[in-house]
């Protein structure tokens, strides 16, 4: 990892003063610009027929055999009014069923249907594209440590990395 130079340093000390920050060293403005280039590789390599999150709802359902919009909104970190958009249009697609349990009828248990499980094992290849496009130009020492880097800023934010996603 490089250190910052003297320069940015004194930048970075004199931003306060001058009431500005110089952006490209920035954390949250490169953790930005980092999503949007997910975003725009994401449309480019699965296209349109799932979106990135979408993706992450059936991945997470896949490796739980189910789960509830509760444990979906934590799994995801995503809030209940987003997940519960979320399976309602994969429900709508015929990607996901909800079904009232039996132990609590009070809870939905969401599950991939047949078409969910094609859907997911269509997009596992997109996925992994996407990842090895964003990672291209880092050694796998340096694909590690951006992996671990990204998880202890989320973990020290009370965001946790899921390992149901």
């Amino acid at each position: 990892m490089t250190q910052p130079s003297e320069a940015a340093a004194t930048r970075a000390g004199e931003a306060g003063e001058r009431h500005s920050l110089y952006l490209p060293e920035h954390v949250g403005f490169l953790i930005r610009r980092a999503q949007q280039v997910h975003l725009a590789v994401w449309a480019e390599e699965a296209g349109p027929g799932l979106s990135n999150v979408q993706f992450g709802v059936l991945n997470v359902l896949h490796r739980t055999g189910g789960a509830s919009q509760r444990e979906l909104c934590d799994a995801l970190d995503l809030d209940r009014s987003t997940v519960a958009g979320l399976v309602a249009r994969l429900e709508a697609r015929g990607l996901v069923e909800r079904a009232r349990t039996s132990a609590d009828r009070r809870r939905n248990l969401v599950r991939l249907t047949g078409a969910g499980t094609a859907e997911l094992r269509r997009f596992v290849p997109h996925a992994a594209a996407v990842d090895a496009s964003l990672t291209a130009g880092l050694t796998e020492e340096e694909k590690v440590t951006l992996r671990q880097l990204l998880t202890r800023i989320l973990d020290a934010h009370g965001h946790h990395a899921s390992d149901d996603a």
